[in-house]
C-alpha cells in the first residue's frame, strides 16, 4: 500500500458480550473484544486490523502489521489519545511518520432520562503532536468513525443492546476479516464508485464473490 495519503485510526470498536458472565480468571478470548482498524481517508481502503482485547500487546501488533502494508514513504497518522498507541507508534514506525493524537471530549447528553441512547454532544476537540509535523488540517479520526458505523450495521456481531455477539473469538475474527476483503475488494464505494483497493491501485475491476472466496484467508 502507497503510504502518501493521510491515514487515521484506531478507533476502536467493541463487541459488548454478556460481561457479568465472565469471571477474573476467564480466558482472554471471553468478554469484550475490540476491533483495531486503520483506514486511508483518500481511498477508504482498510489496511489493516486487529480482533482481540484492548491492550498494549494487541496495539503493538496491530501497528506493527500496519506498517509492514505500507510502502516506503513517509505518512501522516492520527489515533485516538489511548495511552498504548503513542509506545506502539514509536516502536512500528520509528521516526518515519508525522503522528498526533486526537481527544474528543463529549457532554453528558444522551446519558440519562429519555434521552439515555441518543449519542451525546461534542464539547471541545484537542490533539496533540507526537512526532514529525502532521498537516493540522488532517488530524482527524472522523472518517474511520464513520466506518466503524458502516461494521455495526453490517456485521450484525456488533449491534448493541442485542444477543447476536460472538460465543467464540474465532468466530469474531472469521466475521470481520470477511466483512473487511469484501468491502475492500467486493463493495463499490458510493462516493469513490469503484472499491477501495480499485482506488488504492491494488486491483482494477470488482471482484465477484467467487474470487473472493478462491482466496486462502491468511493471504486477505
Amino acid at each position: 500500500m502507497n503510504g502518501s495519503g493521510y491515514h487515521s485510526f484506531p478507533c476502536a470498536i467493541r463487541q459488548e458480550s454478556a460481561r457479568k458472565h465472565v469471571r477474573k480468571d476467564d480466558s482472554a478470548d471471553f468478554g469484550d473484544q475490540w476491533v483495531y482498524v486503520a483506514l486511508d481517508p483518500d481511498t477508504k481502503l482498510v489496511p489493516s486490523f486487529v480482533v482481540g482485547k484492548r491492550s498494549s500487546e494487541n496495539t503493538q501488533a496491530f501497528m506493527r502489521d500496519l506498517r509492514s502494508r505500507i510502502a516506503d514513504h513517509r505518512i501522516q497518522l492520527t489515533t485516538d489519545a489511548y495511552i498504548f498507541c503513542r509506545k506502539a507508534v514509536e516502536a512500528a514506525f520509528g521516526g518515519d511518520a508525522d503522528f498526533a493524537q486526537l481527544t474528543k471530549l463529549y457532554g453528558d447528553y444522551g446519558q440519562f432520562g429519555n434521552e439515555r441512547y441518543s449519542p451525546p454532544r461534542i464539547t471541545e476537540v484537542i490533539f496533540k503532536i507526537r512526532s514529525g509535523n502532521p498537516d493540522p488540517r488532517y488530524i482527524s479520526t472522523s472518517f474511520v468513525e464513520r466506518q466503524n458505523l458502516t461494521m455495526r450495521l453490517q456485521i450484525a456481531r456488533f449491534t448493541r443492546l442485542t444477543l447476536a455477539f460472538s460465543r467464540k473469538l474465532d468466530n469474531l475474527k472469521a466475521a470481520v476479516t470477511l466483512y473487511f476483503a469484501h468491502y475492500n475488494f467486493c463493495r463499490v464505494h458510493r462516493s469513490l464508485r469503484v472499491t477501495p483497493a480499485m482506488e488504492a491501485g491494488i486491483t482494477d475491476h470488482v471482484w465477484s464473490l467467487a474470487e473472493l472466496l478462491e482466496i486462502p484467508c491468511h493471504a486477505i
